[in-house]
């Protein structure tokens, strides 16, 4: 019986390093901006031209795509855990949830902006500026929700109980707060809503019954609406 706990403890802390390593692969995108771009550039990020811009961008998504792959390989092969596993149909209610999500994202960007932050964005940084920052974000979202992922399946195996937003939680506290900092200086506005956002992310999940692709396309529209 205690060989079993400590497997089972064992095999949480796994899943909950993973997580963590998708944090951390998040959070290196801070080292290039405020350390490795000023170094190579000789400029803050706020200067950076559209082609040092787009360079940067590149470098991060490069970066994010390689640590969600490795993420994805070690949880399948050494820990047996699918993430693209099936997942059961999403009943009605699931589903005017999952949007519900969006439309409340949509309506705090919107009065936070005074505007649709897509149009905004596409006003201020131009086509070709857009299409880099939206995949970008793109990559981002796959790492937040990677953190969710393992962080849920960390929580479930300790405690059994597989209807608590774990990976929420845990998304909350780590990417969420960051942001408090993320800019180079305290936010504390910016840091509790993304908190907020990082638990709703962890709450989705839940939502559309675990299905990794549906909750990537409404992490995705909450993050960028």
């Amino acid at each position: 019986m205690t060989n079993q706990v400590e497997i089972t403890n064992e095999k949480g802390w796994q899943y909950i390093l993973l997580a963590f390593i998708a944090f951390f692969g998040i959070a290196l995108e801070v080292v290039y901006a405020f350390v490795l771009g000023p170094l190579v550039f000789g400029k803050p990020p706020e200067e950076y031209t559209t082609i040092q811009d787009i360079l940067h961008w590149v470098v991060t998504c490069i970066t994010w795509f390689f640590v969600a792959y490795f993420l994805i390989n070690i949880a399948k092969n050494k820990l047996s855990f699918d993430i693209f596993n099936k997942s059961n149909k999403m009943k009605l209610w699931q589903w005017v949830a999952a949007f519900l999500c969006i439309a409340f994202a949509l309506y705090v960007g919107y009065n936070q902006r005074a505007g649709f932050k897509v149009i905004l964005e596409y006003k201020h940084l131009g086509w070709l500026r857009f299409i880099f920052q939206y995949l970008y974000y793109f990559a981002e979202t796959v790492l937040i929700l990677l953190i969710i992922i393992f962080a849920q399946k960390a929580f479930e195996v300790w405690t059994k109980k597989k209807t608590v937003p774990w990976g929420g939680i845990i998304c909350a506290i780590t990417w969420g707060l960051a942001h408090a900092v993320s800019r180079g200086y305290f936010d504390i506005q910016t840091g509790l809503l993304a908190t907020l956002y990082g638990f709703l992310f962890g709450a989705v999940y839940l939502l559309t019954n675990r299905n990794v692709k549906i909750s990537f396309v409404v992490l995705f529209f909450m993050f960028v609406l």
